[in-house]
């Protein structure tokens, strides 16, 4: 796995969680479903949940997460 793929696996998390779902909802799902990936990483094992957050701000950027003030506090949310 590589930086990149987290917004995949963002985009995952979030479709999971019908399409809204918190910070450590997102981290748990990713942890869940693709701790074999991420332990064997390397570096980004280490950095991972931090990665996640900027994923998060280029998906925004992309419109396909709804921006920060379009959401209530401490949730992500897909763009239908």
């Amino acid at each position: 796995m590589q930086k990149q793929d987290l917004e995949k696996c963002v985009i995952a998390a979030l479709e999971a969680h019908s399409g809204k779902a918190t910070i450590v909802q997102v981290a748990k799902f990713i942890w869940k479903t693709y701790e074999k990936e991420l332990k064997t990483s390397g570096d980004l094992f280490f950095t991972w949940q931090y990665d996640i957050r900027w994923a998060a701000n280029r998906l925004r950027h992309a419109g396909r997460i709804k921006a920060v003030e379009l959401s209530p506090k401490g949730f992500w949310e897909l763009n239908k």
